[in-house]
């Protein structure tokens, strides 16, 4: 147990990097006064969109801590209840942690990352990496510090893993809420701002006449860096748990199975702050491949370590070829996305664009859909190569590493993703500062690797979710006794589980696209309106009222979250109670495999459509203003609530579902014993 303490060393070490990063940023210089006004809207607005979303996420928490303690107590073990429900209210707030220290960071180096792009490319590049790395290195800190010191605490306790899977079910709510609030509002006002302002009106992106380009900016950070950042902690904390739980059920080596999570993701983070340390050293090169090397210095670094971990912890080898097969699978992943999001995929779907926005859908649809294929094949030879090297004990177990192995670098990889959002507020203050056409190349070209690294990140996300949604799925089955006769597909409840969880998922994307659809039609109305009474705003000679686009969709995000989340929550308890367990067994069975191929999709056919608009803005095709240019603003308008609303909440909705099964199993046994 003393070597645990590692483990939150690590943590701490991780949170101290991080705050050194932050004063880095702070260093900066901050441009002239017209900068730091925008910046200041832009800060203000997603700061307070945050603390509206959180207060009303507390009591939620609260309530749902209420309901784990009273539905799972167990007079023969009368505290693992409230331990757990206590578990889980400390997972939620150190996401909310998470969230709100990254963000705050990330909305002080928008403004200085367009100050450094009047210097040049690599200084804008430079001061927008370390602005995402507070956010990557806190979300894996806090990660390695909870787990580390729950696990301290309970580890002496019968079936912690039990308790401590509260967790993990505590940071999965807020993250679906996050994700989902923060996506309903960056792609709302994302689409309205770009259907008055581009299309109908005709003005430049970012331009200071619109009044939707300040909610628009703003939802960059709390959907693309807050949402994003408990997104990616939600799967970082759920993968350990996961690999905890089953680290539990072997009988041969069980303290070590259960502790090498921990230790791994510890290296992680400890490669993780190698890697953004030595940035500086790439900083000179193509930016693409300066976030590369650092992304592979870290895997690399990791291998290496986990190799050393197996051998002192006297484990089986095979689990080290498992986590190596996850960090491999989840390369593999991250490649095929930065191919069809910024690779010759986007080309086609630009040209398609010269056709009409109908062709320019029906590409980026395709695109999005071919893209699945390689990612599953990488998942499914992971979850080979794993499962067969680790058969001698437990190839559930080898699932579960892979997992790990695919996110124990979670800080470089959210550092590498937290970078894009800033980039694009940069670009955006430079537009509204009227800083020159070479500063708004400079951003734009950061800003399109961004979405790049993006979609990297969600590949991530969602490969990682395959396997940790698959690993709580045998957790679920050991804890409820269904590993041992099965889940039978002949049952009618089972199959019936199978198909309601299969239809889940696409419940669950029409809900948020409606949403976003609805939020983004009230900002239209707004921006015509102000575009129609505001007197010679359009000519430039009057400001326009960026408030109360803000408050609309501030209001209309929270109201929207709610019955999604909510859902998540409720619905597997529900197929549980009514059906039985092993019919919540097929339920989760059919929500991870129509989840995770819809995620990928969406996620894929999002950036694509990104990018395509990007490319031909950079004067491919007709360029800006032309028909082109028109019909694939469209296509982007399409792809912004796959990619940053839908698309990226399935892989916390499958974790979602599987752990509530999970923490609920023992209530479920009793109920039908």
């Amino acid at each position: 147990m003393i070597w645990i303490w590692l483990v939150v060393l690590s943590g701490a070490i991780g949170i101290g990097v991080a705050f050194y990063f932050k004063s880095k940023v702070a260093s900066y210089p901050e441009g002239n006064e017209r900068m730091n006004y925008i910046s200041s809207l832009i800060r203000q607005g997603a700061m307070a969109f945050l603390k509206r979303e959180f207060s009303t996420l507390v009591p939620f928490i609260f309530l749902v801590a209420l309901a784990i303690g009273l539905l799972l107590y167990d007079p023969s073990y009368p505290f693992k209840s409230w331990f757990t429900a206590l578990s889980y209210v400390i997972g939620g707030a150190c996401s909310i942690l998470a969230s709100w220290i990254g963000m705050n960071a990330a909305t002080i180096a928008n403004v200085k990352t367009a100050q450094a792009a009047t210097k040049g490319r690599s200084e804008a590049l430079g001061v927008a990496f370390s602005g995402g790395a507070v956010m990557g290195l806190t979300v894996a800190s806090l990660g390695v510090l909870g787990l580390g010191l729950l696990y301290i605490a309970f580890t002496s306790l019968p079936r912690p893993e039990e308790i401590i899977s509260g967790f993990s079910m505590g940071a999965s709510s807020v993250a679906l809420f996050a994700r989902v609030g923060g996506g309903i509002y960056t792609k709302s006002a994302d689409v309205g701002a770009d259907l008055v302002g581009k299309v109908e009106a005709g003005i430049p992106e970012d331009d200071p006449r619109n009044p939707a380009v300040i909610a628009d900016n703003v939802g960059d950070n709390v959907g693309d860096v807050a949402g994003m950042g408990a997104d990616l902690f939600e799967s970082y904390v759920g993968a350990v748990v996961a690999t905890i739980a089953l680290g539990a059920a072997v009988a041969i080596s069980k303290f070590e199975l259960m502790s090498y999570p921990l230790f791994l993701i510890a290296l992680g983070t400890i490669a993780s702050i190698i890697s953004s340390l030595l940035f500086k050293v790439f900083e000179k090169l193509n930016p693409a491949e300066a976030l590369r090397y650092i992304t592979y210095l870290a895997g690399f670094l990791t291998i290496i370590g986990s190799f050393v971990l197996v051998k002192v912890l006297a484990i089986d080898l095979g689990v080290f070829w498992a986590t190596v097969a996850g960090i491999v699978a989840g390369m593999v992943i991250g490649g095929v996305s930065e191919y069809f999001t910024s690779g010759k995929p986007i080309i086609e779907i630009a040209r398609s664009a010269t056709t009409g926005a109908a062709t320019n859908i029906i590409s980026g649809l395709a695109t999005g859909m071919l893209s699945t294929v390689l990612p599953v094949v990488a998942v499914c030879a992971g979850v080979f190569i794993s499962a067969t090297l680790t058969s001698g004990f437990n190839p559930l177990y080898g699932i579960a590493a892979a997992g790990v192995g695919m996110l124990s670098t979670i800080g470089i990889t959210m550092s590498v993703d937290a970078y894009g959002p800033i980039a694009d507020n940069a670009g955006g203050i430079a537009e509204m500062s009227n800083l020159g056409k070479e500063v708004r190349e400079i951003t734009d070209g950061l800003d399109a690797l961004g979405n790049t690294t993006a979609a990297i990140g969600k590949g991530f996300a969602i490969g990682s979710a395959a396997l940790t949604a698959l690993a709580f799925l045998a957790a679920y089955a050991s804890v409820s006794g269904l590993a041992q006769s099965g889940i039978n597909l002949t049952k009618f409840e089972v199959v019936i589980g199978l198909f309601l969880g299969g239809c889940m998922p696409f419940l669950f994307a029409a809900l948020t696209m409606q949403a976003v659809g609805r939020t983004a039609y009230k900002i239209v109305e707004e921006v015509r309106r102000q575009f129609r009474e505001i007197k010679g705003l359009l000519e430039g000679k009057a400001d326009p009222d960026p408030a109360t686009c803000v408050d609309i969709t501030t209001r209309s995000a929270i109201r929207e979250m709610i019955i999604p989340g909510i859902l998540a929550l409720i619905v597997p308890l529900l197929i549980g109670i009514l059906l039985g367990p092993e019919a919540l067994g097929g339920f989760l069975a059919g929500a991870i495999l129509a989840g995770f191929f819809l995620a990928l999709m969406m996620a894929n056919a999002g950036g694509a459509w990104d990018n395509a608009k990007k490319y031909i803005e950079k004067g491919e095709f007709g360029g800006k203003g032309s028909e082109a240019h028109k019909a694939a603003i469209v296509g982007d308008t399409v792809g912004d609530p796959f990619k940053d609303t839908s698309g990226p909440s399935m892989n916390i909705l499958i974790k979602l579902m599987s752990v509530v099964s999970l923490v609920f199993a023992p209530f479920l046994v009793r109920l039908f014993s």
